[in-house]
């Protein structure tokens, strides 16, 4: 096993997810403990056990991100197992079909109060973790921190108004807090995010796949006409730029959104 991360303790949010699931198991096989944080404490066994069958160590706390005493109990489950914390993936989020419109639901019929859970799933699920774990690298002078947002943060996407506004916080949450963190608390506190782009998990696959055919929909088609590469991408892609940007091969970046997304921001549709 690598040494990269050799002593360190991870804290993942939603690490039994597809994303940060495979960007636990990257952690772990770089040698860091792994916390794994999920609202859905069956996932988050899952992923903890599967790690520990591959020798690697972690343990699951269940964890509802939004909630501040839910993500208490999880980092003094956290710093009971593992006596510390030295760096925190946030990747709690996803799509809400009440704040994306369809031929069914139009932009003027949706409710203020999904919009409000959106923001929560996707931005308060950002800040509150790094309260609880900001508050740890605050006393140590050190620790980074990865957001997992969406290239929909900076290219707000057509129809997923919740989700395209929630990403857009995330994204502008992280380089306020990378400037907050080094400048009144230490230097080497590093905070910064990944911006994946198009991928088919079960949060959005009611856009991109038809239900009864299984075939690409016609935004499904679309998103692939606008990815360079002409492809969707795959949850393992993100495990090495969080690995890069919470190792020490990456000590000058702070504050930067990183996009893993087949080119799709680099590309003007000509």
């Amino acid at each position: 096993m690598s040494a990269q991360f050799e002593g360190k303790t991870a804290v993942v949010t939603a690490g039994g997810g597809a994303i940060c699931g495979e960007i636990a198991d990257g952690l772990a096989r770089e040698g860091a403990r792994v916390a794994i944080w999920d609202i859905n404490a069956d996932a988050g066994k899952a992923r903890a056990d599967q790690i520990v069958a591959q020798d690697g160590e972690a343990a699951a706390f269940a964890c509802d991100a939004t909630d501040e005493a839910s993500v208490g109990k999880a980092l003094e489950g956290t710093i009971a197992a593992f006596s510390t914390v030295d760096l925190l993936v946030n990747g709690a989020g996803g799509g809400d079909k009440n704040t994306t419109t369809t031929p069914d639901l139009e932009f003027f019929d949706i409710a203020p109060e999904a919009i409000r859970r959106a923001m929560d799933l996707n931005h308060i699920t950002t800040i509150v973790p790094c309260q609880a774990v900001g508050r740890v690298f605050a006393e140590k002078k050190s620790g980074a921190i990865v957001n997992i947002t969406s290239i929909a943060g900076g290219l707000p996407l057509s129809r997923a108004l919740g989700y395209s506004n929630g990403k857009a916080a995330a994204d502008s949450f992280t380089r306020w807090l990378a400037v907050h963190m080094a400048t009144t608390y230490a230097p080497q506190i590093r905070v910064n995010a990944i911006a994946p782009g198009f991928m088919i998990t079960e949060q959005n696959r009611f856009l991109l796949e038809d239900a009864q055919t299984g075939n690409l929909t016609a935004r499904g088609e679309t998103v692939l006409q606008n990815v360079p590469m002409s492809r969707f991408g795959k949850p393992e892609e993100i495990v090495g730029a969080a690995l890069w940007l919470l190792s020490d091969n990456a000590t000058f970046v702070t504050g930067s959104i990183v996009a893993v997304d087949g080119g799709f921001s680099a590309f003007c549709g000509v």
